[in-house]
C-alpha cells in the first residue's frame, strides 16, 4: 500500500489523461498517472487536424505531452496496467474515495479520472491488421487528405458503411466493396450514384502490398488508401467493477457523463475515448482539460462544504 493519498488518480496517461493531469497539476494538487503505454493510434505514422501538430508523429506529440506534464512537482506516474478499483466511500458528500490496484500496489485518491481508452476490434480480412494506421483507416478526417484525392476503397462491415462511403468522395472517387456485410436498398443506391460511388460485389479475400484489394474472383483493385468501421470496446472492465451507467452507440458502449465530465459515480470523472463516440487527439485533449477542471472544482466544494 502507498502511504500517499491523492487527490486525483488518472487510469490512462495518453492524451486526454495528460491533459486533465496537465490542469490538476497546475492547480497543485497531488495526482498519480497509471498508464500501460498502449496509445489508440499507435500504429499510425502521422497526426492530423490537431493545431499546432498537423502531420507530426503521434508518439511525438504524447512523448513531448508527457514531459510537460511531469515538470509539476505533484505529478507522479506509474507505468503498469490498473485492474482494480475498488470504491471506498467519502463521509458526507458522497463522493467516492477510492482504491486502485496496480500489480501487488494499492493506492489511495480522493478523486478519480478514467481517461481508460479503447480497444479497436478490427474485421478479420487478411493483410488488414498489419495495415491498420498505416494504409487502412477509420476517420477520414484524420488520413483523407494525404491519400491526395487518390482512388479510396470503403470496405463494408455493415450498412454503418454507407456513412463512409457517402463521406469519402470528399477526398477522393470511392468504391464501396460490400463483402457480403449487406445489400444496399433503393434510397441507399441512389444515394450513393448521387455521390459518384461505384459498388463492387465480390468479396475481399485479401490486402496485399500498400492497399491493393484482392477479390474471390481473382482481380486486384489498387487504391490509394482503404478505409474500414471498426467496432470497439472500453480497454479495462474499470467501468464494469464500479459499476458506472453506460451509452450505447453504433460501433461500442462509452461511459456516460455529464456535461462536466462526471459520470453516474460522484467524484468519478470520464474522458477521452472511453467516454465520447467520436475520436481525435484534438477532442481527447480537449476532453481531458475539461475532466481536470471538473475534478477540481469537486476537490474545492468538498473542502467548502467541509467534508
Amino acid at each position: 500500500m502507498s502511504d500517499t493519498i491523492y487527490d486525483v488518480i488518472i487510469i490512462g496517461g495518453s492524451y486526454a489523461g495528460l491533459s486533465a493531469a496537465l490542469q490538476l497539476g497546475r492547480a497543485r494538487r497531488k495526482v498519480l498517472m497509471i498508464d500501460e503505454g498502449l496509445r489508440r493510434n499507435r500504429f499510425a505514422s502521422h497526426s492530423h487536424g490537431f493545431l499546432t501538430q498537423d502531420h507530426v508523429d503521434p508518439a511525438e506529440i504524447a512523448a513531448e505531452a508527457r514531459s510537460q506534464v511531469m515538470e509539476y512537482p505533484t505529478v507522479d506516474w506509474v507505468s503498469g496496467r490498473a485492474d482494480t478499483v475498488q470504491r471506498n466511500g467519502e463521509k458526507g458528500s458522497g463522493a467516492a474515495h477510492v482504491t486502485v490496484l496496480v500489480r501487488d500496489t494499492r493506492y489511495r485518491s480522493r478523486r478519480l479520472i478514467l481517461a481508460l481508452g479503447v480497444r479497436d476490434i478490427l474485421p478479420d480480412i487478411e493483410g488488414l491488421k498489419e495495415r491498420w494506421g498505416k494504409s487502412v483507416f477509420n476517420c477520414p478526417y484524420c488520413h483523407g487528405y494525404e491519400l491526395n484525392q487518390g482512388k479510396i476503397g470503403v470496405i463494408a462491415g455493415s450498412a454503418l458503411s454507407m456513412h463512409h462511403a457517402l463521406m469519402l468522395p470528399d477526398w477522393g472517387p470511392t468504391t464501396l466493396l460490400l463483402n457480403q456485410a449487406f445489400e444496399p436498398d433503393r434510397d441507399q443506391l441512389q444515394s450513393l450514384a448521387a455521390r459518384g460511388v461505384v459498388i463492387e460485389r465480390s468479396p475481399v479475400k485479401a490486402l496485399t502490398d500498400r492497399a491493393d484489394v484482392e477479390l474471390v474472383d481473382g482481380r486486384t483493385l489498387s487504391f490509394s488508401g482503404l478505409f474500414a468501421l471498426a467496432p470497439f470496446e472500453v480497454s479495462t472492465s474499470i467501468a464494469q467493477q464500479l459499476g458506472l451507467d453506460m451509452e450505447q452507440g453504433p460501433l461500442g458502449a462509452t461511459i456516460k457523463t455529464d456535461a462536466m465530465k462526471e459520470t453516474s459515480l460522484p467524484g468519478v470523472f470520464a474522458c477521452g475515448d472511453a467516454a465520447r463516440p467520436m475520436a481525435s487527439v484534438a477532442l481527447a485533449v480537449g476532453d481531458g482539460s475539461l475532466a481536470g477542471v471538473a475534478a477540481h472544482r469537486s476537490l474545492l466544494l468538498a473542502t467548502i462544504k467541509h467534508e
